[in-house]
């Protein structure tokens, strides 16, 4: 989740070079913690300062998990400060790539919508969900966004609703539906001066910010701790104690999926699988001044962990190989009924 206070709140430009800091004591996180830096200069004003850190991240591209989030970030960033043609051949290589990421997606249609842009916009919202949808029966929490987006372009250039429009509304949570959030005569309510309808507008504002917010309240996901079975036996060895929560290495996994499973059906979103290893738990450890025998200390590791960037989103997207990393594809492993 990249910071939207107001410069005026925050010290951006310190909280940039924090991070910086802190990502030159964990090399292994730097890309997450770089990306969040360069967004904090953006917010200060600092829009070359974030372009730098992007080609940063970009010169060591062969090991990035997420080379195409980064170009799409730099493009939106060189677009608002005067480099449109720049901007244009970053998100035309970004939608040449077709990135299984739904994120990058976002970003460059966004860019693209926010300059007026909007048949490119569409084209380029419909492209991902495409890609990232078809024949998906329940749409992952991270490709939402996707779906909203294209219904708000679509709306404001006065399309036709479409199928994937119609699934858009099925996803949408709140109170106030996606054609009135998005109905480009809003605009002109604001300016109204009948009472009667800057009310309306008011609470039209009111569901979408409280959407907001809902999706600001959970910045990572919820992760559920994955041992590797050599890392779980290195564990197990070291701290027998934590038998009782891992009777086996089968029945971990088991448990991975139960859970995530039964998350979803409650309707929580955005989940996740952070992967622990024994170095990492116990430097974890270390820093609460506790012992990694401690059990109640793994939930707190996971959460950690995902703070991080380190999480991979569950469930897996069509035809990916399952997190337990067996190698077989999920719905042939642990996606299977």
């Amino acid at each position: 989740m990249r910071p939207d206070t107001p410069a005026e709140n925050v010290d951006h430009t310190g909280e940039a070079a924090r991070l910086e800091r802190t990502a030159g004591l964990y090399p292994e996180d730097a890309e997450h913690l770089l990306v969040q830096a360069a967004a904090h200069l953006e917010l200060a004003g600092d829009r070359p300062g974030a372009t730098a850190l992007y080609d940063r991240l970009l010169s060591a591209a062969g090991t990035l998990d997420n080379p195409h989030l980064v170009r799409a970030l730099k493009a939106s960033n060189l677009w608002e400060y005067g480099h449109e043609a720049e901007a244009r051949a970053i998100i035309d290589g970004v939608r040449a790539a077709s990135p299984r990421d739904p994120a990058p997606w976002v970003i460059a249609a966004e860019s693209l919508e926010s300059h007026d842009e909007l048949e490119a916009a569409q084209e380029t919202f419909t492209q991902a969900a495409t890609l990232l949808l078809t024949d998906v029966t329940e749409p992952p929490y991270a490709t939402h966004p996707v779906l909203f987006g294209r219904h708000r372009v679509r709306r404001m250039l006065g399309a036709t609703h479409d199928d994937w429009d119609l699934l858009a509304d099925t996803l949408h949570s709140s109170p106030v539906s996606l054609d009135e959030l998005h109905d480009p005569k809003r605009v002109w309510s604001l300016g109204s001066d009948n009472p009667a309808e800057l009310q309306a507008e008011i609470y039209r504002l009111r569901a979408e910010l409280n959407t907001h917010r809902a999706a600001l309240s959970r910045p990572f996901p919820v992760a559920v701790l994955h041992w590797p079975a050599p890392e779980l036996t290195e564990l197990l060895t070291a701290y027998p104690s934590l038998t009782s929560e891992y009777p086996s290495h089968e029945d971990h996994l088991t448990t991975i999926e139960t859970s995530l499973r039964e998350l979803a059906a409650s309707g929580t979103p955005n989940l996740g699988i952070v992967t622990g290893t024994v170095p990492s738990y116990e430097a974890f450890a270390a820093s609460e001044a506790s012992s990694p025998a401690d059990a109640t200390l793994l939930p707190q590791y996971a959460t950690t962990l995902a703070a991080r960037g380190l999480a991979v989103a569950w469930p897996p997207q069509r035809g990916a190989v399952c997190w337990c990393g067996s190698g077989d594809s999920y719905g042939e492993c642990h996606g299977a009924e």
